[in-house]
């Protein structure tokens, strides 16, 4: 077996941004392996997504506990990629987790305890045969454990040497503040948190980013392209038997892609096109276009995606009347 060598121009191409006011950057887009890196994929596919994602300068890489599936394949199939491939450039990758749903029975493999959360890190660590995790993510809200604890379970993550930084995802702006507060005060600031966005679910407008902004905390955001439907998948009206609304378990859904909802997509698609670049790439875009982004995860299941996905970053400015279009189209 022939050994990998990245590309030796990788940081020339990609733009790096600072998370909120911390030292650390992220590269504008971040791969998330989330879809096809688990246990029913080809770990040879997996490989080779990851292998162009760092050729092309991608350094951060997104996993969680219950990825695969089944749950915890993803980080395991990544160990594996870091011993074919990446685990000699380990001092050049920011490689995420997060724990906050089902893993195990019994009433500790779930939500937001101190017990459950440190006991999934060290079993994300031992799948991906890691010391650390750069930053370690309290995946969602746990109305029905104290914010306080959650939150000193990521502080204990970080004082332990087990994550570098810490974040949260899927948290609305009232409990982000908090927890950014309740960090702070515990003395392991919130580095970034984790929402989903895209130019159909505009939900993080309406106060979060103003509130990230406010605290200092970076964003990347999740399902930018809207799994898949801001891409030319669905363009033709067909669903690919490849494509997540094709997949029993995927979010999208195969009944939710409507003749009114692709009259948006083609017409979304009519405007990438006038700005000289695809469906994904105009999404990605658009998300990039706040000056508070951190980053955007992409999901791909082959190489070429990911290379699609690193040329939105050739073109990040729009004019008062594409965004206006845009508007139309998909109201906040």
């Amino acid at each position: 077996m022939s050994q990998y060598l990245p590309a030796s121009n990788r940081y020339g191409a990609i733009e790096y941004r600072r998370s909120g006011r911390s030292g650390l950057k992220l590269p504008a887009v971040s791969l998330g392996l989330w879809h096809n890196f688990g246990g029913v994929d080809t770990l040879e596919k997996a490989r080779a997504m990851c292998r162009t994602a760092f050729d092309h300068g991608i350094t951060h890489f997104d996993l969680a506990n219950n990825y695969g599936p089944p749950p915890g394949s993803a980080e395991e199939n990544f160990g594996r990629i870091l011993d074919h491939d990446l685990r000699p450039y380990r001092d050049e990758l920011v490689i995420s987790s997060k724990a906050g749903y089902g893993m195990w029975p019994g009433p500790y493999g779930d939500h937001g305890s101190r017990k459950y959360l440190l006991s999934s890190l060290d079993q994300s660590l031992k799948r991906m045969k890691l010391d650390y995790v750069d930053i370690f993510y309290h995946h969602r809200p746990d109305n029905e454990t104290p914010l306080e604890e959650s939150m000193m379970a990521l502080d204990q993550a970080v004082r332990s040497g087990r994550a570098l930084y810490a974040g949260i995802s899927n948290y609305p702006a009232p409990k982000a503040a908090e927890a950014a507060k309740i960090l702070r005060e515990l003395g392991t600031p919130l580095l970034i948190h984790q929402p989903s966005y895209s130019i159909f679910n505009r939900w993080i407008e309406k106060g979060l980013l103003d509130t990230l902004e406010e605290e200092g905390v970076g964003c990347i955001v999740f399902s930018p392209l809207a799994q898949g439907l801001l891409t030319n998948k669905y363009l033709g009206g067909d669903v690919p038997s490849d494509s997540r609304a094709a997949k029993p378990t995927g979010f999208l859904k195969a009944d939710s892609i409507t003749e009114e909802k692709l009259t948006k997509v083609r017409a979304l698609n009519d405007i990438a096109h006038e700005r000289g670049q695809t469906l994904a790439q105009l999404a990605l875009a658009w998300c990039l276009r706040h000056g508070g982004m951190t980053s955007v995860l992409i999901g791909a299941s082959k190489p070429q995606q990911i290379t699609d996905c690193v040329g939105a970053l050739g073109n990040l400015a729009f004019s008062a009347e594409e965004l206006a279009k845009i508007d139309e189209l998909a109201p906040a």
